[in-house]
């Protein structure tokens, strides 16, 4: 921890902004005028670190999977600030590269260094576990391109405590590249898929938790509420099913407790709130406007007591069943 504002990725060289920004909306939800703009601010703000994947966003009509990336990089390249920015990536789910073979992931790997216009990958995630193709082949392909210089750290996203062990281990026996970091879902209103077994993995290897879905798609904003509207969004559905679950609104409750004694806004609290938990360095939130930006930068200068801790975990704790 160098300052307030950075955070290091586990045993990594990496020092980044503590808010993480998600790409997956560039080149699907925001345009490329839009990308670049809530790009620029971001940077404005003091932010360095991108989260992308090959796959962002082959699930709408039309896309064939690297959207995201093309958009990142045709910014890095008009910027010329390619140095000063930590870009992370993942291999295993685009259509013409799925799973981890080894082929597979130095095939996938040279396709997203072309879209992203650049010569390296800063922290190159296997996306989703690949339980056909052992370890030790998907993280000996991995070594080959942290030796070549085309990524500089690897990390996990959506794996099991089980595997996670099983390929740091090999990592350790192998001599191959190690895991710095991890990428599960993790928020106020989802606890349960990352506090326990993956989490202890996490601190026992001081590897970084970098969550994604940190705002519950958009949930944790504070714009779905019990007695509200539909709300415009791609994610509305999958945000509304949170008023379903007797923590969303008494999470809600507690979050606008909170942010109104703070003085900021409900979505910063959520963030801050899940920076201070073990083990997490940057959560990721993606921002579709430059107007969604500065509730989520925010989160870098805002510090919860322990009692406004307290209470978010209380309101969002898991009923003993």
């Amino acid at each position: 921890m160098t300052d307030k504002h950075t955070v290091t990725l586990g045993s990594s060289d990496l020092a980044v902004f503590p808010l993480c920004l998600g790409g997956n909306v560039f080149g699907w939800t925001a345009d490329e005028q839009q990308s670049f703009a809530v790009l620029d601010a971001y940077a404005a703000a003091g932010g360095n670190f991108i989260d992308t994947a090959d796959a962002y966003s082959a699930w709408v009509e039309g896309h064939s999977g690297g959207e995201s990336e093309t958009v990142i990089g045709k910014w890095l390249k008009s910027r010329g600030n390619r140095d000063s920015i930590v870009v992370a990536t993942k291999v295993g789910r685009h259509p013409e590269h799925m799973g981890l073979r080894a082929d597979t992931v130095r095939a996938a790997a040279e396709d997203s260094l072309r879209r992203l216009q650049t010569d390296h990958i800063d922290l190159y995630y296997t996306h989703f576990d690949d339980p056909e193709t052992p370890v030790e082949e998907f993280l000996g392909a991995l070594d080959e391109l942290v030796r070549a210089g085309k990524v500089r750290q690897i990390a996990a996203s959506n794996i099991t405590p089980e595997r996670l062990e099983e390929a740091l281990a090999a990592s350790d026996r192998e001599g191959l590249a190690k895991y710095v970091a991890i990428q599960p879902q993790y928020n106020l209103v989802a606890r349960e898929a990352y506090e326990g077994a993956l989490a202890d993995v996490a601190a026992r290897h001081g590897l970084s938790a970098v969550p994604y879905w940190a705002l519950a798609s958009g949930f944790l904003t504070g714009k779905y509420r019990p007695e509200g509207g539909p709300v415009e969004s791609v994610r509305a559905a999958g945000a509304a099913k949170y008023l379903q679950d007797p923590r969303g609104p008494r999470v809600l409750a507690a979050l606008d407790e909170v942010a109104a004694a703070r003085g900021v806004a409900v979505a910063t609290v959520a963030l801050a709130w899940l920076s201070a938990q073990p083990t997490v360095a940057a959560p990721i939130a993606s921002a579709r406007t430059v107007e969604q930006l500065p509730a989520l930068v925010a989160m870098a200068d805002l510090e919860l007591t322990a009692d406004e801790l307290a209470e978010l975990t209380a309101a969002s704790a898991v009923p003993a069943v």
